[in-house]
């Protein structure tokens, strides 16, 4: 097998420049997922399990397509087929992610396309990111692959400042932040395209610059045993190489376990945690249901005989406006001359996000009112009146998961269950207490985030720098996470925003070490020829844990709450802390490999959170 050439500085860049764009996507979908549901309209205590695809999708399709890639030879080279359509399919899901509440869906549609489209993104990335790993392995020599990987390291960390920052830039370059309820606004929009323009390019000027080894060259370089026996024999040998395998393998896992569960909560919760701790974001009332006595029927549409919608999305809609004593029905109501405060029966929020009336208040300054194009003479303590104060005696209960109108204008539902209530009287909305994510302090607090992770990002590049300088590996790793612990803790208190630029910095600490150390100190503990099964199966330990993660948050915010209270979900940043600093007293479980015997030598590769 011959000794793989020395390639020039460019040559090892063009090899990873397209993980600059693909990074831009990533830093785009991990700080903006949890904003984008909650703003249309997700309850807080689901927004974990959202967070489960992009895990599972890594652990799915990264094997997958490096076996795949493995098998496949065309016109376009081994791994850039790969890259081709992984990015492709990025690039369209990137433009329609962001649209998830403008595309007029009902909350539960829209949320249903924006798991769909997460779930074709994630995938579509983790495909875009994993040729650029192997084409380093394929092409680069041993003596060039610490290079190599420390340009990939470097254009993943600046793909990832650049693309956290995009909404705030575009907040500061006048750009608007705020929408109608359950829309994205266009600083998030616009990021996701400019970001998958920049995909675009790097794909481009990578399939122009990169000239991938046909197989007899590859094979030259590489080797060509790739039989499918011997793939056979290393596929069924996995059982055999999880019992064998070393305790560091363990060890690390456990350690790998808590701080993976830690970030997990920390993508899930921080614009939610910053946006109500630093930010003062304001609430508001979301209607779960109605309440009969002890009776409670849950719905997000609820409506009267089949056929009046009284509640829509969580939203409860107007009958119409009280006025000197007297009520007058109205889906459209208008005060002061131009003021409309009432549409389609949903009353509007002012320029701040702020809701124009709330049922059984008085509104002041009324010097005027139209009511679907009828003046009203008498402006004194005028209210806006919902359906359910109005009922009397009994009706029927209509609760959907999907409510629509067709072009009749008549009312289609889905998914509904209808109960007979003897007596209005008894009856009252049950209600939940949510950020308001209209509010502009909402969306500054969402644009802060992305800020805070680039913040993150560049202390995780000084702390790397500092990391080889300990002279014990174990201490530098129980140290770096101990900072971050202390972090997460911070977030959970801290009402500054700025003074979050330090907990970010902390939480940078830790996020260097577990790309460093953990790959570093499992191969220097193996040896043989199974290194990169190791690695392979290694992976788990970034999954599994994200994958738990997701599916108890939502549990343990529950234990956390208070029925119709706003979810804590700043408590979870705590939690977070508690675990990664756990983690770090694992730390010492870990038995370093001290011996002497020769290994095979592998350059350690960066982990992403995948």
């Amino acid at each position: 097998m011959k000794t793989k050439p020395d390639l020039g500085f460019w040559k090892l860049w063009n090899l990873s420049f397209g993980f600059f764009g693909v990074q831009i996507a990533y830093a785009l979908q991990s700080a903006n997922v949890s904003r984008i549901f909650t703003t249309i309209g997700a309850d807080p205590h689901d927004l974990s399990y959202f967070w489960i695809l992009p895990p599972l999708m890594g652990l799915l399709v990264q094997p997958i397509v490096g076996m795949m890639s493995d098998r496949t030879w065309n016109r376009f080279g081994r791994r850039l087929p790969y890259l081709i359509l992984g990015a492709t399919i990025a690039v369209v899901v990137m433009c329609l992610l962001p649209n998830a509440g403008s595309f007029q869906f009902t909350v539960a549609s829209a949320i249903l396309f924006g798991l769909i489209a997460l779930m074709l993104l994630d995938t579509s990335i983790n495909m875009a990111m994993q040729p650029f790993k192997m084409l380093v392995g394929d092409m680069v020599n041993e003596k060039q692959k610490g290079l190599a990987y420390s340009i990939q390291s470097f254009l993943c960390n600046a793909g990832s400042v650049v693309g956290f920052i995009f909404p705030i830039c575009l907040g500061w370059i006048g750009m608007r932040n705020t929408a109608p309820s359950g829309v994205v606004p266009p600083t998030v929009i616009w990021s996701f395209y400019i970001g998958a323009a920049i995909l675009l390019v790097c794909v481009i000027y990578s399939l122009f610059k990169i000239k991938e080894w046909p197989p007899h060259v590859y094979n030259e370089y590489n080797g060509g045993d790739t039989s499918s026996q011997n793939e056979s024999k290393q596929s069924t040998g996995i059982i055999s190489l999880l019992k064998n395998a070393p305790a560091t393998f363990w060890s690390v896992g456990l350690v790998q376990f808590f701080c993976w569960f830690a970030f997990l909560f920390l993508w899930t919760y921080a614009t939610n945690t910053v946006a109500f701790k630093a930010f003062d974001t304001p609430t508001t009332e979301s209607v779960t249901g109605i309440r009969d006595g002890k009776n409670l029927y849950e719905a997000k549409n609820l409506l009267i005989n089949d056929s009046v919608l009284i509640v829509s999305h969580g939203q409860a809609l107007a009958e119409g406006v009280t006025a000197g004593g007297v009520f007058y029905p109205a889906s459209q109501i208008i005060i002061n001359g131009n003021d409309t405060i009432v549409k389609d029966h949903h009353i509007l929020n002012d320029e701040n996000g702020i809701a124009k009336a709330i049922f059984g208040h008085t509104l002041s300054g009324v010097t005027s009112i139209s009511a679907d194009g009828r003046n009203i003479e008498n402006c004194s303590d005028v209210q806006i009146t919902d359906y359910l104060s109005r009922l009397q005696g009994s009706f029927k209960l209509t609760g959907a998961a999907i409510v629509a109108h067709d072009a009749t204008g008549a009312i289609s539902i889905e998914d509904a269950s209808s109960h007979e209530i003897e007596n209005a009287a008894n009856c009252s909305y049950e209600t939940k207490t949510v950020l308001n994510s209209a509010t502009p302090q909402y969306n500054d607090a969402g644009n802060w985030v992305g800020l805070l992770y680039a913040i993150q990002a560049l202390g995780s590049v000084v702390w790397a720098v500092l990391l080889p300088k300990f002279r014990s590996k174990k201490v530098s790793y129980s140290l770096s996470l101990l900072l971050a612990g202390i972090g997460f803790i911070m977030m959970s208190f801290l009402t500054n925003q700025y003074l979050l630029f330090f907990a970010f910095l902390l939480i940078g600490c830790g996020w260097a070490a577990m790309l460093a150390w953990p790959f570093t100190i499992l191969t220097n503990s193996l040896k043989g020829g199974n290194i990169g099964a190791y690695l392979g199966l290694f992976n788990c330990t970034i999954c599994l844990p994200q994958i738990i993660a997701a599916l108890a948050g939502g549990w343990i915010l529950s234990m956390l709450s208070n029925p119709g209270e706003l979810a804590p979900e700043y408590m979870m940043m705590t939690i977070a802390g508690i675990f990664i600093i756990i983690g770090s007293l694992c730390v010492f479980f870990i038995k370093e490999h001290t011996s002497s015997e020769s290994r095979p030598v592998e350059t350690p590769v960066e982990s992403e959170n995948i």
